[in-house]
């Protein structure tokens, strides 16, 4: 009886591989299971290097419509020249770090492509004539986040407001009185404000 159990319980593993080796019209199940790991793992790899690529700032810049415009203005704020030396970049203040968020913004970033494709800012005209309603759409998306790429390396809790000017540390006491977030006040902070802001717009 013990015995019949034990060569049972021996079957069934050598079952499991038998069926591993078992070929199929040219490999294995258990060579083509290597193969597909392997695939996926390259697969991955490609697709996160990719990824990884399109959250450059030369990426961002690879394009006229932002080399020649925002990134111009960019230039010319703290967050790209500072006594620090600490840089914020096109994708610290664009794309989310965590991966479903980053994926999320991604996928709405495909819009761009077709902006790009259409021709729809590729003239300085065009640009100003649009960009109210494109620093409406960041803006937006900015607050319903909030603010979480400016949180990255700012926060209302870590501030020392011993040091900061009277105005400054009365508008941040106001901020976390009133469950503001960054960009209701900091529109202007890294790039110029659109003309043809209306009160709303300016928070």
């Amino acid at each position: 009886m013990t015995s019949n159990s034990g060569n049972d319980k021996q079957q069934g593993q050598g079952g499991l591989w038998a069926f591993l080796r078992r070929p199929s019209a040219k490999f294995s199940l258990g060579g083509l299971l290597v193969m597909g790991v392997v695939g996926g793992v390259i697969l991955w790899g490609g697709f996160n290097t990719v990824l990884e690529a399109t959250n450059t700032e030369q990426f961002c810049i690879s394009c006229h419509e932002m080399e020649n415009n925002v990134y111009q203005e960019y230039k010319k704020t703290i967050h790209y020249s500072n006594r620090t030396g600490v840089r914020a970049t096109c994708p610290d203040c664009h794309v989310p770090k965590d991966w479903t968020h980053k994926m999320i913004r991604k996928v709405q970033a495909s819009k761009e492509i077709w902006g790009k494709l259409t021709g729809s800012i590729d003239t300085r005209e065009k640009f100003a004539e649009k960009r109210l309603q494109l620093a409406r759409s960041e803006w937006k998306r900015m607050k319903a986040a909030d603010s979480r790429e400016c949180r990255n390396c700012h926060s209302l809790e870590s501030m020392n407001s011993e040091v900061q000017k009277q105005r400054a540390r009365k508008q941040h006491e106001m901020a976390r009185e009133d469950n503001m977030t960054c960009i209701d006040c900091h529109k202007g902070i890294a790039h110029q404000k659109p003309e043809g802001m209306t009160e709303e717009d300016e928070g």
